[in-house]
C-alpha cells in the first residue's frame, strides 16, 4: 500500500503543480508533511535545502530522495516516475492543442491568476522554515544566518549556491546535534 501512496502523492502534487519546481513544493509538503505524516516540516525543509544546493530539477531529487528514504529503490522509482509521469504526458497527450490557444486571452488570464496563487503557497511554505528554523536552532543562530546571507548575497554579489553550501556547512559545524 505505501507504494500506491508515494505514486499517488508525487503524481497529484506534479500534475497540480502548474509551473513547474516552485509550485510543486508546497503541494509536495501538503502530501509528505499533512497529509501522510510520512516527516515533520523541519526534516521537509532539510530535505528542500539539500535539493536547492544539488543540480537538476528539485522535485526529482525531492521525489527519489522520499521515495527512497519511505520504500527503499522500489519507493524512489515509483516517486520518480509519478513525479515525471503528469509533464510527460501533457506533453504527448496536449502538443496538438499549444499552438491552437497559445494566444488565446483566457488561457494567457489563467496563466496570470496561477502565479499569485504560487507566490501565497510559497510564502506559507517560507513561514513554516522560519518557525521550525527558529525553534530548532535558536535566535542567534538563526539572525547570523540571515544577516550574512543577506551580505553575501546582496551587498557582495556572492552566487547563491555557494551562499547555501555555506550555510549547510555552518550548520553542519555549529547545529549539528
Amino acid at each position: 500500500m505505501i507504494y500506491l501512496h508515494i505514486f499517488w502523492s508525487f503524481f497529484i502534487a506534479n500534475l497540480l503543480g502548474y509551473g513547474g519546481g516552485p509550485a510543486t513544493i508546497p503541494l509536495i509538503q501538503n502530501e509528505v508533511v499533512n497529509n501522510y505524516h510520512w516527516m515533520s516540516v523541519s526534516k521537509f525543509g532539510d530535505i528542500l535545502a539539500i535539493a536547492n544546493a544539488l543540480p537538476g530539477p528539485i522535485a526529482t531529487k525531492m521525489g527519489g530522495f522520499i521515495g527512497y528514504q519511505l520504500a527503499g529503490v522500489p519507493g524512489a522509482i515509483i516517486a520518480l516516475a509519478a513525479t515525471i509521469l503528469p509533464s510527460a504526458l501533457a506533453v504527448i497527450l496536449l502538443f496538438k492543442f499549444v499552438n491552437l490557444f497559445k494566444d488565446s486571452p483566457k488561457i494567457k488570464l489563467m496563466t496570470k491568476s496561477v502565479q499569485p496563487i504560487i507566490a501565497i503557497l510559497l510564502a506559507v511554505m517560507a513561514y513554516q522554515f522560519l518557525l521550525t528554523a527558529f525553534e530548532n536552532s535558536g535566535f542567534l543562530h538563526l539572525l547570523l544566518l540571515v544577516g550574512i546571507s543577506y551580505l553575501t548575497l546582496i551587498r557582495f554579489k556572492i552566487h547563491p549556491s555557494l551562499v547555501i553550501v555555506f550555510a549547510l556547512v555552518y550548520g553542519g559545524v555549529f547545529l549539528s546535534k
